[in-house]
Formats: C-alpha cells, structure tokens, sequence
C-alpha cells in the first residue's frame, strides 16, 4: 500500500504547473490511480482534492492517503460518465482545475489477475472496475463477436494493419477451444502476424500490442468516457478553472486535441465520438500553451512508460457550455 502511494505518475510537475494549485482551491484527479497526482496537489496548495477512479482497487490504495489528508481528500470511485453525479453527492458543483491521466494504470498492467497485460499470463478480463463488474470482459467479448466485427474493432481502436488476419485466427481458434488467457491469446496474435514490427532504433514491438489495445478500449468503452469526461469539465469548472489531460495514444489525444480546439474557437473536426456542432457558440475555453506538451528526457529516462504522453491544456472562461450531443455517446 506505501510503495503504491509513492507512486509518481507521469507529468506531475506538468500537471502542478498547469492547474496552478491555491489555497482554498477545490482540484479533481479524474483518474486517482496510484494516488501521485493527488498528492502532488495537496502538497502545492492547502487546497481540497476529490479523487475519482472507476478501479476499486485505486479507491483501496488511496485510504492511507485520506487518512493523512482527512479533511482536504474525498475519494470517489466511479466512471468519467459518473463525474457530474459523483460530484454533486459531495455538495461540490465548481472546481478549480480537472487533472486527467488518460488509460491504463501500471498498477493494472503489473497485475496478471486484471488481464491488461500480454506480458503476464492471466485471465482475459480487462475490466478496470475488476471480475465484480456487471460488464462483459475481453474474453466474453472475444467469444460472440463475429470475424468482421472483430477485425473492425482491432483496426478502429488499435489501428492495427493486420486486423482481418487477426480476426481470422480468433474465429479459428474459438470454434475448437474458448480463448481465455492473455498469453493464449498473445501465442495466437504472434503466430499470425509474425514477430512484430520494427520502431525506432531495432526496438520492436510486440505483434500483440495494438489487439490488445483494442479490446481494452472496447471493454471499458473507453474513448466515449474520455468524450464524456470532457463535456463534463466544461459544466463544472468556473471562470479561471484549469483543464490538464494526459493521453498516451493517437486515438485519446485526438479527442482532446478536437474537444479543447473547437472549444477555444476552432473549426469543429468531424469525429465518430465528438461530432461537430453546426450551431457557432462562443469560446468556452481558452488553450494554455502551443498545442501538446511532452515528458522531458530526464522523466523518460526515469520511466520509460512516459514516452508515449502527451499533455493538453486549457482555461475555462465565463461562456456557458454547449449542449452535450447524444451522438458522442455512440459507440
């Protein structure tokens, strides 16, 4: 429970300097995970942070933390799409600032028992909110999508080339024996594609990678919580109030990147979960810095994980919200 809590996420320092942290400030870490974030917004400012997180088990992790800061940490657990709800039981209805750490937790991965990793034999689950969850797991799914449905969702979310060669050996393999482990389904992904791709310097990539991806995000609908989360902030952070989002693949920050940049007065972009609205509104939100921040060198070298964020801002302002449109809930 300590070493979870000493847990530093990426961009801290980033996340502190964007949101600006003052006393009597009330802050959101929409994403509590192992708690770092949080913590490092209660050390900045005497200042009350509400933590959210969809994982029990982060919610568990984070009670050494609240018995510390008794009165200044409310943890909540729950989804993006919960945060408004959520919020409201607390008798909170504005924030200062909303830090968001887009994704999978390394808590999740190092946990063979969750199924997020291919690197560790264990269930096919992927839930984040654990095998209590009402909600189907990448194993359930595996097993009733058809082969176009499968290859569709592996290319949409894990922009996998090989999506249909995929598909194929999945179908193949269930009408003998239901895939039901991660390193089974790993073996099958290798032994169809190939090793892997090459990136960067002769560093390769796992061929398993993008699949598995994909099946966390269709578990866990992940991009249309992110859309959510979004819609969110804009209700409930008051004139001043500071938006960070970390992401850490292409399919995250483009939601971001369309979401803050049609809020600050950009054109819409045409997007399957952030459709464009044809009515023109004023800004809502003014963009903090030019475009996306990265990790410096020192923190990637620290851990490696940090390569791939990316960090966007912006500032609300006193305009009100635009209308959430149900076509962003689609799936």
């Amino acid at each position: 429970m300590t070493e979870a809590l000493n847990h530093r996420p990426v961009m801290t320092e980033e996340i502190v300097e964007t949101l600006r942290p003052r006393d009597g400030g009330v802050y959101l870490d929409g994403t509590f995970g192992g708690g770092g974030h949080a913590r490092a917004l209660l050390a900045a400012a005497d200042c009350l942070v509400i933590a959210l997180d969809r994982d029990p088990d982060a919610i568990k992790r984070g009670r050494l933390l609240q018995a510390d800061c008794p009165k200044r940490l409310t943890l909540m657990e729950g989804r993006f799409s919960d945060l408004a709800e959520r919020l409201h039981q607390t008798r909170r209805d504005r924030l200062d600032g909303i830090a968001m750490d887009v994704g999978v937790s390394s808590f999740q991965l190092d946990d063979a028992e969750r199924g997020f990793s291919f690197q560790r034999s264990g269930p096919l689950d992927m839930r984040m909110e654990g095998a209590q969850s009402k909600t189907k797991s990448a194993a359930q799914w595996i097993e009733i999508l058809t082969e176009k449905e499968l290859a569709d969702i592996i290319a949409r979310y894990g922009e996998e080339r090989h999506a249909k060669r995929i598909a194929r050996a999945i179908v193949m393999r269930r009408e003998t024996q239901p895939i039901t482990r991660t390193d089974e389904l790993a073996s099958l992904i290798k032994r169809a594609v190939g090793e892997g791709e090459r990136r960067g310097r002769g560093r390769g990539i796992h061929p398993a990678t993008r699949t598995f991806q994909a099946f966390r995000i269709l578990v866990n609908d992940e991009l249309n919580e992110l859309a959510k989360a979004l819609y969110a902030a804009e209700r409930l952070l008051r004139a001043g109030g500071r938006l960070a989002v970390i992401t850490f693949h292409s399919l995250e920050d483009r939601i971001v990147k369309r979401f803050l940049r049609s809020r600050a007065g950009g054109e819409p972009h045409p997007s399957r979960h952030m459709p464009p609205l044809t009515e023109r509104h004023p800004p809502s939100f003014r963009l903090i810095g030019r475009g996306v921040r990265r990790p410096l060198a020192r923190e990637i070298s620290r851990n490696p994980r940090a390569r791939a964020a990316k960090l966007r801002a912006a500032e609300r302002n006193s305009h009100p919200p635009r209308p959430f449109p149900l076509e962003a809930l689609a799936s």
